[in-house]
């Protein structure tokens, strides 16, 4: 997620350069005809070795195909440097983010050109290369802004050991027997093995990924708030806060508060301490390489005990890439844009090396795909029709805190009235919305 800096300045930018965007792109294909050597800057968030290992033998690929192009690349770029140097006039001609519930401000603040005039000069089809899913969140309110380069998908890992030949839940009712029959406790009651870790603070548990479980709506059609008229969140809270109630939300808290960093080799399912935890389809690789003797499967999420049928279904997410406004050299960024993207054999290199979904339907069907029960999960996850991503909202960043604060006091008995609580969620999402609907 964008850090609150970071959103306050896509505030700040969406009142100063709305409107302020040439009146068309450059040339696309010009580099393609005009060989002159130039040098563009690529900016993106990737820092792990096996990462930047996977962009150097990506871009040797790009290189081989545009000679005349050499891609200076700078590492561990986050949102609010992209938007920095948009604002000060000085941006890269390429710019890649995590941030994919920034797409519409990213749009709507012109931070990233609109790329639809490049896709059609380009004659590539969009709905027809991308998954339905990732079609939508690259785009807001009619401008595609960015493209999809990689994709995530969430689903269930286990622990084979700890589940005591136990099958992967289908049902939240199957999860929380399954979370308090694996459950270890010492003699002071307080725990050494968590089945299942309930609340919303545990790393990927926050409801932009457990709201697929019930199918649960963020946004009504106008862009309000759905939360509170949606009995779906009331389902997934009521049924988290009774399995947090059962462990105790104290004893919980305090061996949550022992785990180790989230994308080391001391995350507690590495280390035998979780049986089963939310997490994205990155995890197979850290698995690999600091874990790996550890037996282990994955699933689908299980789901709401009245869905059956939504069973496979995950949330989606992914990396992003465009062109920043006031980018020296578009014709050429396009090229590596469109390269990263919509490139089979550059998308298959990438997911090989790090483990990230491929982005295009071409490129999920290569048979040069490396495949593994592990990871075919969240390949099966992805392509899943009943797969969901947070809508594009001008607030999205915000609209996550509101419902998580709130989460954060349901579940620690500080509040005590669902319905209110999820009300004051609605109330301050649509007051926001008020306020930056016409910015």
């Amino acid at each position: 997620m964008i850090p609150a800096a970071a959103a306050a300045g896509l505030a700040l930018l969406t009142a100063c350069t709305a409107g302020t965007e040439s009146s068309g792109p450059p040339k696309v294909g010009a580099s393609a005809t005009d060989q002159t050597p130039v040098t563009i800057e690529f900016w993106h968030g990737f820092s792990a070795d096996s990462e930047l290992k996977a962009f150097e033998d990506t871009l040797a690929g790009f290189n081989q195909k545009f000679p005349w192009i050499t891609v200076k690349a700078t590492k561990a770029i986050q949102d609010d440097q992209i938007i920095q140097s948009v604002r000060g006039g000085n941006p890269p001609d390429v710019a890649l983010s995590f941030t994919t519930d920034s797409v519409a401000e990213f749009c709507k603040a012109g931070i990233f050109q609109d790329l639809n005039p490049y896709l059609t000069a380009s004659k590539i089809d969009g709905p027809a290369l991308f998954p339905k899913v990732i079609d939508e969140y690259t785009q807001y309110d009619g401008k595609r802004c960015v493209l999809p380069m990689l994709a995530d998908a969430y689903g269930l890992y286990y622990n084979k050991k700890l589940m005591q030949g136990n099958e992967p839940p289908k049902t939240l009712s199957e999860l929380a027997d399954l979370a308090k029959k694996l459950t270890v406790k010492n003699a002071k009651g307080d725990l050494e093995v968590a089945g299942f870790m309930p609340i919303s603070q545990m790393y990927e548990n926050s409801p932009i990924h457990t709201g697929v479980m019930v199918g649960a709506k963020w946004t009504n059609p106008d862009g309000t708030s759905a939360i509170g008229s949606d009995p779906q969140w009331k389902k997934l809270m009521t049924w988290q806060k009774d399995l947090t109630d059962w462990f105790g939300y104290d004893k919980i808290e305090k061996f949550r508060k022992s785990f180790g960093d989230e994308w080391s080799a001391d995350n507690p399912f590495h280390k035998g301490k979780v049986a089963m935890a939310i997490d994205g389809e990155w995890r197979v690789a850290m698995l690999a390489d600091s874990a790996p003797d550890l037996d282990y499967g994955t699933a689908p999420f299980p789901v709401a005990d009245d869905q059956p049928e939504r069973y496979g279904a995950g949330f989606i997410t992914g990396t992003v890439i465009g062109i920043p406004k006031g980018a020296k050299h578009a014709e050429a960024a396009w090229e590596l844009v469109k390269y990263l993207t919509t490139d089979t054999d550059a998308l298959v290199t990438l997911s090989n090396a790090i483990r990230n979904v491929p982005s295009t339907l071409p490129a999920l069907q290569s048979p040069n795909l490396k495949k593994d029960e592990h990871f075919q999960t969240f390949l099966d996850v992805f392509a899943n029709p009943n797969s969901t991503t947070l809508p594009a909202h001008l607030n999205s960043v915000f609209n996550q805190q509101a419902l998580q604060e709130a989460q954060i006091k349901w579940e620690s008995g500080r509040a005590d009235d669902l319905d209110a609580l999820l009300a004051d969620v609605d109330k301050r999402i649509n007051d926001k919305l008020k306020l930056t609907a016409g910015g």
